[in-house]
């Protein structure tokens, strides 16, 4: 096990399972030789001839790609279990033999990545489970008497029954159900993608995955969200509320949009995203790889910037829906500890400590969720820092001081007609200047025979 100790805090990793970790970063990297002759990536050498390997993906990212994914672990299958064996059972060049043994450990270890089913039945065990089975002792190479397992028999096993993972996010896009929760109107929407597996799969690995959608709103509290990972990609220009508690959320390649999520129970993650705006409560908020985006959170950990990231601004969470504490209580989330003000810099790829900044209270406003539900949280979890609450608080004695002035203006009837055509014209220009235009467009019903669909 490796240990870091932080005054009295003790953290630890299981070493073999970071091992492993450390290795499939290299599921991205990109060949240069490949690169300039063309090979398609992953390689096709030493890969299974399964068909549902060679058939081509419609997934729409590599990270979400488990055809990919399989592809990678059967590329390097025996590197794992190399990695994974005790010294005396290497070569001197480092290399596994026919009667190589591997510990119950490494197995153990093994399950970070691999899980499995019995005749493809619904219940999931770890992979260590399934060797350990007593029917499956003969297969999988264990013994008994020294509690091991054949190297050459484990690794042929595995060969003949690893198969795609029948609940990731590509083949949730293939088979799973189609939600036409986005307006499937004329033009560019009709690539809009919207799909789940929670029909089918067990309770941890319940998906929804959202991709492409441009130029709308979309707003959900469904019970094909609850406790569901969710996966967003390429969405443009959009208002995303998904107001139900969450497993997990990955947002990726989305510009100028805002997420309003309901609390997430483990991670929240976005890569490669442009002008986006989130709003949420989560257990951990990690970004990698973004442009001036805004994260209004509240969370108990603190927030982890990755490599890559430009202009992030952090402010404090700012809304309320009537069923948030209701939802935050079913995910395990308080509104103490909150660290949305003191993210880590994980990769500090220069001496520039400006990555991020905090909102001013200056530009600090609430969001107002413009649905009605039903549910008793009627304020902001926690309230709001004092000096954003005080920011508020200026802002409107300023407006209670400008309807005393326009009252004791003693206008006549044609001036206030007047007055308030020129204050909707002004109000009309900040719209569309903002881009809140959009936003409020959006709201409007759309249209029969382009209704978004229940589910």
């Amino acid at each position: 096990t490796i240990g870091l100790s932080f005054h009295h805090l003790e953290l630890s990793v299981d070493t073999l399972q970071f091992l492993l970790f450390l290795y499939i970063q290299q599921l991205n990297k990109v060949s240069l030789r490949t690169s300039l002759i063309g090979e398609e990536w992953p390689s096709s050498k030493n890969r299974s001839q399964s068909p549902d390997l060679t058939e081509k993906s419609n997934c729409l990212n590599k990270n979400w790609n488990d055809y990919s994914h399989q592809a990678f672990v059967c590329d390097h299958l025996s590197d794992f279990l190399e990695l994974l064996l005790d010294p005396e059972q290497l070569t001197a060049s480092f290399h596994s033999t026919h009667s190589s043994l591997v510990s119950r450990e490494a197995v153990v270890a093994l399950s970070f990545l691999i899980e499995g089913t019995i005749s493809r039945a619904t219940k999931i065990y770890p992979l260590h489970e399934l060797a350990l089975w007593q029917p499956l002792h003969a297969d999988s190479g264990f013994s008994k008497s020294s509690k091991t397992f054949s190297f050459y028999k484990l690794e042929t096993w595995l060969r003949s029954c690893l198969t795609g993972n029948p609940f990731g996010t590509s083949a949730c896009l293939k088979s799973g159900k189609k939600l036409a929760w986005a307006h499937q109107v004329e033009g560019t929407t009709k690539r809009a993608k919207i799909a789940c597996n929670t029909h089918v799969a067990p309770r941890m690995h319940r998906m929804v995955v959202m991709s492409q959608v441009y130029k709308q709103t979309v707003a959900k509290s469904s019970d094909t969200l609850v406790g569901a990972h969710v996966k967003i990609h390429r969405c443009n220009e959009s208002f995303i509320y998904l107001l139900s508690p969450l497993r997990s959320v990955t947002i990726e390649k989305c510009r100028s949009s805002i997420f309003v999520l309901g609390p997430v129970a483990t991670t929240l993650h976005l890569h490669s995203c442009d002008n986006v705006k989130v709003i949420a409560v989560c257990h951990r908020l990690s970004i990698s790889s973004t442009t001036e985006c805004i994260f209004h959170i509240l969370t108990p950990t603190r927030p982890l910037i990755l490599s890559g990231n430009q202009t992030v601004t952090f402010a404090p969470f700012h809304t309320h829906y009537p069923m948030l504490e209701d939802h935050m209580a079913r995910t395990g989330l308080a509104t103490v500890p909150n660290y949305w003000d003191n993210p880590m810099v994980v990769c500090r790829e220069n001496s520039d400590t400006s990555v991020f900044r905090l909102l001013p209270p200056c530009e600090f406003y609430v969001f107002i969720i413009p649905f009605e539900m039903e549910g008793d949280t009627t304020e902001i979890p926690g309230g709001l820092p004092s000096a954003y609450q005080k920011a508020l608080g200026q802002r409107e004695q300023k407006i209670q001081i400008w309807q005393k002035t326009v009252k004791e203006a003693h206008l006549t009837k044609d001036q206030r007609k007047q007055f308030q055509v020129l204050v909707e014209n002004k109000f009309y220009e900040w719209l569309i200047h903002t881009g809140h235009r959009q936003q409020l467009d959006s709201l409007v019903p759309p249209a029969a025979g382009s209704k978004q669909a229940a589910g």
